[in-house]
């Protein structure tokens, strides 16, 4: 890496936390500095302004979750293995999702939902639609080897899945009780082997 590459890498992983916490709309140009030590001109001497910072910032946190999920379970791991990862990252990842903020994807999402057409809103959305596509495409791929069932709605599961686990992230993270998302876990556990599979 080069010398630029090296400081726009530290500013990213140095200030992804500040946005996963306080969002873009509550962290500032002053927080960005305090966060990197850095001044405002070596900041956009990098990046060209805070909303580029901040999509940024959100790819390397996405990173955590999506490097986690790809680690739980292998390419070739049967349908059933591949959705059970999804509750098996989510329940040993949460007290670091915690400690980095929350999950970057319900956190952002939340903040951009209501606000106007961005980058940042369309690289949401397109993560959310990218999670829900692929949690089809292994429940349509565990139809077909014969594992999952085959009159099972992936789209209608694939997006419970989803509501289960931000939901329940959003409910521990909101009482301070990570039981709330255990909860929702058990049951997206329990939809899995007894609704889905074969």
């Amino acid at each position: 890496m080069s010398k630029a590459e090296r400081t726009r890498q530290f500013i990213i992983e140095q200030t992804a936390p500040v946005f996963n916490k306080q969002g873009y709309a509550g962290t500032s140009l002053n927080d960005l500095t305090a966060a990197t030590g850095l001044t405002k001109g070596a900041i956009y001497g990098n990046f060209e302004n805070k909303e580029e910072v901040a999509l940024a910032a959100f790819e390397h946190n996405l990173a955590f979750v999506s490097n986690g999920l790809r680690a739980s379970a292998t390419q070739t791991a049967p349908a059933r293995e591949k959705l059970l990862a999804l509750p098996r990252f989510y329940r040993h990842a949460y007290a670091e999702l915690r400690a980095r903020g929350g999950c970057p994807i319900l956190n952002t999402a939340v903040e951009v939902d209501d606000g106007p057409p961005s980058p940042l809103r369309r690289r949401v959305e397109e993560t959310l639609r990218g999670w829900r596509g692929n949690l089809v495409r292994i429940i349509e791929a565990g139809q077909q080897a014969g594992e999952l069932k085959p009159a099972a709605d992936a789209l209608r599961y694939a997006t419970v899945f989803m509501a289960l686990i931000e939901g329940g992230v959003l409910l521990a993270k909101a009482t301070n009780d990570p039981q709330a998302l255990f909860t929702t876990l058990d049951h997206l556990e329990q939809l899995i082997e007894t609704e889905l599979v074969a």
